[in-house]
């Protein structure tokens, strides 16, 4: 009978004292579980800057031999997290930079699917060479060490980033930007003046209510000191991020957009002379740095918004024998292309959604109107490009613009071919079809 009473005294004991053990094991169940879903964000940057003067290329031709640095070139990444998803967006100060380097860095990033890594160049046009141009005789301009060094550095950038994710919530905003930026030297008025904005903030720690990001999306070519100034610069994204990490704090990433044919820098003088000087990109990067944050400055924050990353491999023919001499004759792109008989390239497309924004990639320079054309198409009123990601494969137009006008030469010739920007809109628009949609 004692013993009867003792085993009943411990099952009651024990059963009042597990449940408040089992109340504290499922509160710590749920927390994590809902740790688990929260949106985060992290950031890095990378300093690229050559240690020694190496040629800088604008594009196609001769590399132009430098005899000074102006600003800091670097890498910059962008990590989110939501759950189970992970996404990378990285800008690197260069003209362009190939699937065939950036897949040697995503083979050194931990933690994120390598098609959830997207990475997009400034197109500045005073960087080192990265595709490896070759003159007729077949020398090339291209420091392969100092590309080495740039894969891991990108690589290093990202890690750091992903271990610096941390809760944040998020502001995104397109609008008009204002004043003296750009114009289109074909037709002053044919450019998009939307400019789009995303910006994560830290919920906690330290920088609570501050931004941990700040990326800029406009279409423009970073060419006010192009090569002729003959310096090592990011051009007008150095002052740019300078203006917006000393504002808001921070980091600052531009990812540019459907900026072909020819949307570039407005340094358009009174006496019809341009100002190409460092100043000069001290006024444009400082305006465009202060338009992003007047755009996204009023907008509602967004809490634990959603995120999602798709992405599918398309395919272009290289009918232009200027651009399938590179991918023959170029060191980098030789050893990319084995087995390949140069008649058409694959690369991959991204389409992103970011909380209420909607991201698609152009793996080229698109022209405004093509650019105009799949924004139309995106399920959001928040449209993104980021163009020359994942790939540069010159000028992108549609076949009706392709050698149309005595204008479009030059970008007709050091296009991919005819269909390119067909092909583009066709599977851009089958990817946002075939996608959820974002936030409302």
């Amino acid at each position: 009978m004692a013993l009867f009473k003792s085993t009943i005294y411990l099952l009651k004991y024990y059963t009042m004292n597990l449940k408040p053990f089992i109340s504290v094991l499922i509160s710590l169940i749920v927390a994590v579980n809902l740790n688990a879903q929260t949106f985060k964000a992290g950031a890095a940057m990378r300093k690229i800057t050559p240690k020694t003067l190496i040629p800088i290329s604008g594009g196609m031709g001769t590399p132009e031999i430098p005899t000074g640095f102006k600003g800091e070139l670097t890498v910059r990444a962008f990590v989110l997290e939501k759950g189970a998803t992970r996404i990378a967006i990285v800008s690197v100060d260069n003209i362009g930079w190939p699937a065939y380097l950036g897949d040697r860095s995503r083979k050194l990033i931990k933690g994120i699917a390598p098609e959830n890594i997207l990475i997009g160049a400034t197109h500045a046009h005073s960087c080192p060479d990265a595709y490896g141009f070759t003159d007729e005789k077949g020398n090339t301009g291209a420091d392969l060490k100092y590309l080495d060094w740039c894969v891991i550095q990108i690589a290093d950038a990202v890690n750091e980033a992903v271990s610096k994710l941390e809760p944040a919530t998020l502001k995104t905003a397109v609008a008009e930007a204002k004043g003296k930026i750009a114009y289109n030297y074909y037709a002053e008025k044919l450019y998009d003046p939307r400019m789009g904005v995303i910006q994560a903030i830290a919920t906690s720690g330290p920088n609570k209510g501050k931004p941990i990001v700040t990326l800029v999306n406009y279409a423009t070519h970073p060419e006010i000191l192009g090569t002729d100034r003959k310096l090592i610069s990011p051009d007008l994204c150095g002052p740019l991020y300078d203006r917006v990490e000393s504002k808001v704090g921070g980091m600052a990433i531009f990812m540019n957009s459907a900026q072909g044919g020819m949307v570039t820098a407005d340094t358009r003088r009174e006496n019809g002379k341009e100002a190409n000087d460092w100043d000069e990109c001290i006024r444009i990067g400082n305006l465009m740095a202060d338009e992003a944050l007047r755009i996204i400055e009023p907008v509602p924050v967004q809490e634990n918004p959603a995120i999602y990353c798709t992405s599918k491999i398309i395919r272009f023919p290289i009918d232009s024998e200027i651009m399938r001499f590179v991918f023959r004759h170029s060191p980098l792109a030789k050893e990319a292309a084995k087995n390949s008989d140069f008649s058409s390239v694959a690369t991959r497309l991204n389409l992103l959604n970011i909380g209420k924004a909607q991201v698609v990639t152009i793996p080229g320079e698109a022209l405004p109107n093509i650019g105009f054309y799949v924004k139309r198409k995106m399920k959001s009123d928040q449209p993104f490009l980021f163009g020359l990601t994942n790939d540069a494969f010159g000028y992108m137009l549609t076949k009706e613009d392709f050698g149309g006008f005595d204008r479009y030469n030059y970008v007709s010739r050091t296009s991919l071919g005819e269909m390119t920007g067909s092909i583009y809109e066709d599977e851009a628009i089958k990817l946002i079809n075939e996608s959820p949609l974002p936030e409302k």
